[in-house]
């Protein structure tokens, strides 16, 4: 991976000021974009081409903010500056690429993941921003209560079977997989992962990028991974048949296997597989828990405020925060596979039977688990209401 030093700045001076080349302008006006970024914790940077301006927009705590634009006149510049150091065809214009480049530090190096995209105007630019160490891989900073944390460590020790995490792009649940095998990581274990494309440098971990222009799937990924005497599997997501069909016979023949769905809630992600062709018996036999989980904006401790007519907080604004919200927490329902659950799950029931057993077993829904962070004044319940459904 191509590693770049930011240059020193001089704050003094404006873009337009610099009497340097463009593309110098070009370097310096990404450089300060790039620390402006990192400063506000954003995960994402967005430039999208339009006819007369280059919108820049970041993604700080799941929300975008639009940011100062650059000169027109910098454009192809500063496009053409990011494919480069991402090692992307410069000259290839018309169809999408990935890239990836590393930003160094003077106290660590931040990777950083391109995607470009033609669009009607020029070429639009997504920077993922993966800074690891801001994301310590611990199950304290995953924010569990006591019996939903020691029902997804039980699930994570045992020697086979299948954990599966659920939830929309962008919750967490990649984050969430990497903590438990840090938890697993060690030297009496063969951990493998499969992904596309993998986030998180886990030392260890054997870590497999799929690639579909030459065949390397996620289910060849796994077959072949199966003949290197594995332990543990983590394949990034499940999309489809093949792919599940794999991951449920490797966690029949004594793997455990660790894996993501996209699905609304815990009870969801079996009515999904079995509509994807995985037999009833087959998850009765092979899933041992489900954790469904979305990420909440939390409240900045410095200026939120009680709610005058009812219980919580209220989000104000300050010069610490944007919105009255500084960074995000996570609010999960763990699933356990119980005896209970486990005739209802052969016999392929409904997402509301299942959901009603789980309610029995004790298990909260996603909006309980988002009110018990409104009542200790962590979050708003517009932002419980906007992430859970009934």
């Amino acid at each position: 991976m191509h590693e770049i030093t930011l240059p020193r700045m001089n704050p003094r001076l404006s873009v337009n000021e610099r009497p340097n080349p463009p593309d110098l302008q070009a370097v310096e006006w990404l450089s300060q974009l790039l620390l402006q970024s990192l400063s506000l914790k954003a995960s994402d940077i967005h430039l999208e081409p339009f006819e007369n301006l280059l919108r820049v927009r970041i993604r700080r705590d799941g929300h975008l903010y639009e940011m100062p634009a650059p000169p027109a006149s910098l454009r192809e510049q500063i496009v053409s500056r990011i494919k480069v150091q991402s090692r992307m065809d410069i000259a290839e214009k018309r169809l999408p690429q990935d890239g990836r480049f590393q930003l160094a530090l003077p106290q660590r190096s931040i990777d950083m993941r391109v995607s470009s995209l033609p669009t009607l105007h020029g070429e639009k630019l997504v920077l993922r921003i993966l800074d690891v160490q801001s994301q310590p891989l611990s199950f304290e900073a995953l924010g569990l209560p006591d019996k939903e944390l020691t029902q997804l460590q039980e699930a994570i020790h045992r020697p086979n079977g299948m954990v599966l995490i659920t939830g929309p792009t962008g919750s967490g649940k990649t984050v969430t997989l990497y903590t438990c095998l840090n938890q697993l990581n060690t030297p009496a274990v063969n951990i493998a992962t499969v992904e596309d494309p993998s986030e998180i440098v886990l030392p260890g971990a054997n870590q497999i990028n799929v690639n579909e222009r030459i065949g390397l799937t996620f289910d060849v990924a796994l077959r072949a991974l199966l003949r290197q005497d594995p332990d543990i599997l983590m394949v990034g997501e499940i999309r489809d048949l093949a792919t599940a069909d794999m991951a449920v016979k490797a966690s029949q023949t004594g793997h455990l296997v660790l894996s993501t769905l996209h699905t609304n809630d815990a009870p969801s992600t079996l009515t999904r597989l079995n509509h994807m062709g995985i037999a009833g018996f087959n998850l009765a036999s092979s899933v041992v828990l489900v954790c469904a989980q979305r990420l909440l904006r939390r409240l900045c401790n410095a200026c939120k405020q009680p709610q005058p007519d009812r219980a919580g907080y209220r989000a104000v604004g300050c010069p610490q925060c944007l919105d009255g919200y500084k960074g995000r927490l996570a609010i999960h329902q763990v699933m356990p596979i119980t005896p209970a659950l486990q005739p209802l799950v052969l016999q392929q029931a409904s997402t509301a039977e299942l959901a009603a057993q789980a309610a029995r077993d004790g298990v909260r829904s996603l909006r309980e688990a988002g009110m018990c962070k409104v009542d200790a004044g962590e979050t708003t319940l517009e932002e419980v209401m906007a992430a859970t459904h009934d």
